[in-house]
C-alpha cells in the first residue's frame, strides 16, 4: 500500500474539518512532496488496447484533481492506469468566486462551480515538459476562456500548444460552469469545433488521440446529435459524462448550491448516458466512462455499460487512495473470470433504460 493511502485514515478528520477547496490544495501539495515513483507496471488481465495506447489497467483519474499539471506522476504511482490533467485554458483565470467547492457527505457527493480556474497554457506546459522522460499515459483536458472572444480558437491554441506532449486530448464542452459553454455540443457547432480542431492536429508530427467530453443532462436527441458528429474519425473517443445540474433525491446540507453535482448520485445517470452512447455509436468508438465510481461493482458497470475505460474523482475525496488499489483488485477478478473486453457493453441494453429520474 502506497504512503498516500496509509496516511489518508489519519489526515480525512483534518482535510474534511477545512473547506474543501483548501483542503484539496493541501493534498495537492502533500503529494508533491512524495518521493516520486515510475507508472504503474501493467497489472494482470487488465491491460487495455484503446484510443491507440496500451493501458496498463483501465482505471484513469478524471480532470479537475490536477488542474495545473502539479501530480500526474504521484497520480501514476497510486496506481491509476491513466491520469488526466486540467481543465487547462489559454490565458490563466481566477474561475468563480469562492466558496466554490462543496461536499456533500451525507450523499458521498461533491458540487463544483469552480469556473476553469486555473493557471494558463504556460504553466502546464512547463511541467510537462519536465516530466515528459517519466513515461506514463497523462491527457490533456481543454477549455476556453470565460471571457473569450472566440472559443473554438480557444480549443484549437490547446491544440497547438500540447500536441508534443500530450498522451490524448479531452475537449471540455459540458462543464455547466462556463457560461454558453455547453452550446458547443449543439450539432452545427460540434461539427465546427471537430473540424477545427482535427485540421490543427493534423499540421502536427505527434496526433495525439483526440476524446469529447459530454454532459449527463442530454436529451435523446441531443445524444443522436453527437453520435452523428462524432463519427467517421471525428473523434477518438468519447468521455460520458461530465457533472449534472440535477439534484434528486439527495439529503445533504448545502445540496441547493450552484454548480455541477458528481459523485455516487451521479452514478445511474451517468451510465445510462454511457450506455445510449455505446448504441448509438455501436461501440464502434471507445467511450471513458465517468460519474459516481465508488468501488469495484460500479467500475464493471461502467465496463458493462461500454466503457473501455473508467475514470474516477470525487470518491477519493471520501475513500482516499485506497480506493485504487481495491477497485483494480475487484477488477483483476472479473478478468480472471470473463475478460473484460469480453464484458463491455454486454448490459447496455438493459442499462440504455434503467430509471427514469437524474440521479
Amino acid at each position: 500500500m502506497s504512503l498516500a493511502a496509509l496516511a489518508f485514515p489519519l489526515a480525512r478528520p483534518v482535510l474534511h474539518a477545512l473547506d474543501a477547496e483548501t483542503a484539496h490544495g493541501l493534498t495537492i501539495r502533500a503529494l508533491q512532496a512524495l518521493p516520486l515513483a515510475g507508472p504503474t507496471a501493467a497489472a494482470p488481465g487488465l491491460a487495455v488496447e484503446a484510443l491507440g495506447l496500451r493501458f496498463p489497467n483501465p482505471l484513469g483519474l478524471a480532470a479537475g484533481f490536477d488542474k495545473n499539471a502539479e501530480v500526474p506522476d504521484a497520480m501514476l504511482a497510486l496506481g491509476f492506469g491513466f491520469t488526466e490533467i486540467g481543465t487547462v485554458t489559454p490565458r490563466p483565470q481566477a474561475g468563480n468566486p469562492r466558496p466554490r467547492l462543496f461536499r456533500l457527505a451525507e450523499d458521498r457527493a461533491v458540487i463544483n462551480r469552480m469556473g476553469f480556474n486555473n493557471a494558463g497554457h504556460a504553466a502546464a506546459l512547463r511541467r510537462l515538459a519536465a516530466r515528459r522522460d517519466r513515461g506514463g499515459i497523462v491527457g490533456v483536458n481543454i477549455g476556453a476562456n470565460k471571457e473569450s472572444a472566440d472559443r473554438i480558437g480557444d480549443y484549437v491554441e490547446g491544440i497547438a500548444a500540447f500536441a508534443h506532449l500530450a498522451s490524448y486530448f479531452t475537449v471540455n464542452i459540458s462543464s455547466p460552469n462556463t457560461p454558453g459553454l455547453r452550446g458547443l455540443q449543439s450539432r452545427a457547432e460540434l461539427e465546427q469545433l471537430l473540424a477545427r480542431l482535427n485540421d490543427e492536429r493534423a499540421r502536427h508530427a505527434h496526433k495525439p488521440p483526440m476524446l469529447l467530453k459530454i454532459a449527463p443532462d442530454l436529451r435523446e436527441d441531443e445524444l443522436e446529435d453527437i453520435a452523428a458528429a462524432c463519427g467517421g474519425g471525428a473523434v477518438d473517443g468519447i468521455i460520458v459524462s461530465n457533472t449534472t445540474l440535477s439534484r434528486g433525491g439527495l439529503r445533504s446540507p448545502g445540496a441547493g448550491e450552484q454548480g455541477g453535482l458528481s459523485g455516487a448520485p451521479l452514478l445511474a445517470l451517468s451510465t445510462r448516458q454511457l450506455a445510449r452512447m455505446f448504441l448509438l455509436t455501436g461501440g464502434r468508438i471507445p467511450l471513458v466512462g465517468v460519474g459516481g465510481v465508488h468501488d469495484g461493482p460500479s467500475a464493471l458497470m461502467k465496463i458493462r455499460a461500454g466503457a473501455s475505460l473508467v475514470q474516477l474523482y470525487s470518491a477519493l475525496v471520501y475513500q482516499g487512495p485506497a480506493l485504487v488499489t481495491a477497485i483494480l483488485r475487484h477488477l483483476s477478478a472479473e478478468a480472471a473470470r470473463l475478460p473484460l473486453a469480453s464484458q463491455r457493453g454486454s448490459d447496455a441494453a438493459a442499462l440504455a433504460h434503467h430509471g427514469s429520474s437524474g440521479t
